[in-house]
């Protein structure tokens, strides 16, 4: 008589998968899928709102016109500035010599401007600011404009 061997009987291919594998995992729910749908798009929505609040509180837009040199301790320097009207702004000048090292920094500040001031109602008005120079200049530019906070 011969007995038949239990660990030659096959298997259903299911268990043995799962018990080599594991269990297969259980898929999302309907209502598990609305929330993660729900919450992805709030935070989208979020990002959104704070892109467009954070870019229109702080724009300021600068444009070199110019520069002169007037001897080799002074520059002047023109550009212009678009901000809000009741905005005030600063600026950072700096002046350069050949070799590109700043030879001339300045801030200044640009004060809130009345709808008459410049043009576009008083967004966009023109300066000109004098640079005392370490040595002779060769350029002029203005590096960065900021809305500075709290009005002053």
């Amino acid at each position: 008589m011969t007995s038949e061997d239990p660990s030659a009987t096959a298997l259903p291919a299911s268990t043995s998968l799962a018990n080599r594998y594991g269990s297969q995992k259980r898929a999302l729910g309907g209502k598990t899928k609305r929330y993660i749908v729900v919450a992805v798009l709030l935070v989208v929505i979020g990002l959104l709102f704070w892109v467009a609040t954070s870019s229109s509180q702080s724009s300021v837009s600068f444009k070199d016109l110019g520069y002169t040199t007037t001897d080799a301790t002074q520059s002047e320097v023109n550009f212009q500035v678009t901000k809000n009207p009741g905005a005030t702004a600063k600026c950072a000048v700096k002046a350069m010599d050949s070799k590109f090292a700043v030879v001339g920094w300045k801030v200044v500040e640009i004060d809130p401007n009345t709808l008459k001031d410049g043009t576009e109602g008083g967004r966009t008005t023109a300066h000109r600011t004098v640079l005392h120079t370490e040595s002779e200049a060769v350029s002029a530019v203005v590096d960065n404009c900021w809305i500075v906070d709290g009005g002053k």
